[in-house]
């Protein structure tokens, strides 16, 4: 709805500046609600209009940029939508009339309030098309570990938003079940394991089995030659070796989709190494005849990324003994999607230290004429440091979920604000991981950061906890005043200072969504709800339901039930499930 406001704006620079009226929808940007009061709801940069072809003053006049903006602004018309146009430093600055700007957004809100944002103009060419995200990505054997939880969230983030503006997603596992690595635990488990234990507490077992065969290799030779040999078995698809890592894979994915669902998070296909290993041997084979591939003096097969020809840059692809590495089968594994999936573009999400990583993926895809490789991208992310629960540190994810729940747990008893709830360890999960959430998404992506969990949980400040407690707050101001509600409530009483902020703030989601999917960051979204969220809970202070006339209520009631319905949105995009009571 953001876009009949822009629209209406548009059409009138269109008749001015002589652009379509489609070019100049995204120049006209909503103006952020700040404490520092602005009397203008709507603003264009004419700079930028200028650069788009705008005829503003001819150049035989000679104006300057401020000229120009003058000029223009004198062009402008107030009307029903427009109650003031002024001219600032190279920006024209619009002010909506009030009323207006109640009824169109809070009619849109009721009558579509699932699109409200996501089907804005201003995001109508990103939709279509087929993405296909990679991430989460733990190792088979082992339990989830902690680590995991960045590329897990993130990816979730990305794949709901990608998916609410539109795009088809395809929601990729892309498990590490192959490797050297597999071949340590294979040869551990023959050394060492139990098929009882394996049954009774099968990941517990893996990793203790693991650790140890590690430890045994940094000192004994033949430790590491067998774990190469019970590797090589792997690859030639012998049957034993087949069979014991099918069942430690299978054992492994159906304990991660219990911590998925805990998390919220779903798949549409788990992958991994593993389904690619058979794929290699062609890679090679075309990499070998379009001369891209070369043998170096050590037997090892290498491609050369230098650009120049001198092998100052190379990435090896084939090991001295002929087993693949970890990118020959990502290769592998790229041309196959694109070959199943007919994706249009490809995101990858995993920790910073994997760049080089993908940068060599990417190179090699283009050197092999896959011109879509353009259209591959590598989301990274900075480590969490200081991790750890009441017991020490954590190594793995369901240590925290757990530590979480039961903080949560504990806070929620101890406030005098909380109520009785049906299910109050489901509820302080659902706020634990919230805050989880949040704690990850509120600065860049790339950033490093260090856990607190006092400040994690926190129930006021910009915290997930926060969040949900907004939330829970206005479903139960809706809950009580139900039979109140109105379809179409006169909303001649929201013009107050109060009401038209929230209002104006309600006006940027679209722009903050597509900041989000430009960047594929989250903390634009996080910064956007935390504000709408201290915008409500000094609305609810001050435009109180209950004791105000009939009208004035449910004008109101409208107005939290719209700033309720957004923040619901932003949450579900985010991963968040948002809680009704608490």
């Amino acid at each position: 709805m953001a876009c009949f406001f822009r629209r209406s704006v548009a059409q009138q620079l269109s008749r001015a500046c002589g652009l379509s009226e489609e070019l100049l929808i995204p120049l006209v940007s909503a103006v952020p609600v700040s404490k520092k009061q602005c009397a203008a709801d709507l603003r264009v940069s004419v700079n930028h209009l200028l650069q788009s072809g705008a005829a503003i003053v001819d150049d035989d006049d000679g104006g300057d940029l401020q000229t120009r903006t003058q000029v223009l602004a004198a062009q402008m018309k107030r009307d029903a939508v427009v109650e003031e146009v002024i001219a600032g430093r190279g920006v024209i600055h619009f002010r909506l009339n009030k009323l207006t700007l109640a009824q169109k957004l809070l009619e849109h809100l009721h009558s579509d309030p699932d699109g409200f944002g996501v089907k804005s103009d201003l995001l109508r060419p990103l939709q279509g098309g087929r993405t296909l995200v990679e991430f989460s990505s733990p190792n088979i054997a082992k339990k989830f570990h902690a680590g995991h939880l960045r590329s897990t969230i993130i990816g979730n983030f990305i794949s709901n938003l990608k998916q609410a503006l539109g795009k088809e997603v395809i929601r990729v596992n892309y498990l590490g079940d192959w490797g050297m690595q597999f071949g340590l635990l294979g040869a551990g488990f023959e050394r060492s394991g139990s098929q009882e234990q394996l049954r009774t507490r099968p990941l517990e077992h893996l990793f203790e089995v693991y650790v140890e065969v590690n430890r045994e290799a940094e000192r004994d030779e033949s430790v590491r030659s067998a774990a190469a040999e019970f590797f090589r078995r792997l690859e030639r698809s012998e049957d034993q070796a087949l069979e014991l890592w099918s069942r430690i894979r299978q054992i492994t994915v159906d304990q991660y989709k219990h911590i998925y669902q805990r998390l919220g998070v779903d798949f549409d296909h788990y992958s991994g190494e593993s389904c690619h290993h058979g794929q290699t041997q062609r890679v090679l084979d075309e990499l070998r005849t379009r001369g891209l591939l070369k043998t170096t003096e050590k037997g090892t097969g290498v491609v050369d990324l230098s650009g120049a020809g001198d092998m100052s840059s190379y990435a090896t692809l084939v090991r001295s003994d002929g087993t693949s590495l970890y990118l020959t089968r990502d290769v592998a594994a790229a041309l196959d999607r694109k070959q199943r999936f007919g994706f249009d573009e490809m995101i990858y999400v995993t920790d910073k230290s994997q760049t080089n990583h993908f940068l060599q993926l990417f190179h090699i895809l283009r050197a092999m004429g896959h011109q879509w490789a353009e259209r591959c991208v590598h989301v990274t992310f900075g480590l969490v440091q200081g991790m750890s629960t009441r017991r020490g540190e954590v190594v793995f994810l369901e240590d925290v979920l757990e530590e979480v729940r039961n903080r949560m747990l504990d806070n929620m008893r101890q406030s005098s604000t909380s109520k009785v709830l049906e299910e109050p360890e489901q509820t302080a999960e659902r706020i634990g991981i919230s805050a989880l959430i949040i704690q990850d998404f509120k600065g860049p992506l790339m950033s490093d950061y260090k856990f607190d969990w006092d400040k994690v949980l926190q129930a006021h400040g910009d915290t997930g906890v926060f969040l949900q407690y907004t939330h829970a707050r206005l479903c139960s101001l809706l809950r009580t005043h139900v039979s109140e509600t109105h379809s179409c409530p006169d909303v001649s009483s929201l013009v107050d200072s109060r009401s038209v902020l929230l209002l104006r703030h309600l006006l940027r989601y679209d722009e903050v969504l597509l900041q989000s999917v430009n960047e594929l960051q989250p903390r634009h979204l996080v910064t956007f709800l935390m504000a709408l969220s201290h915008l409500v809970a000094s609305a609810l202070r001050d435009l109180p339901v209950k004791g105000s006339p009939a009208a004035v209520a449910q004008a109101r009631l409208s107005l939290f039930s719209a700033a309720r319905s957004v923040l619901a949105s932003g949450m579900r995009i985010l991963g968040i499930t948002p809680v009704e009571s608490m």
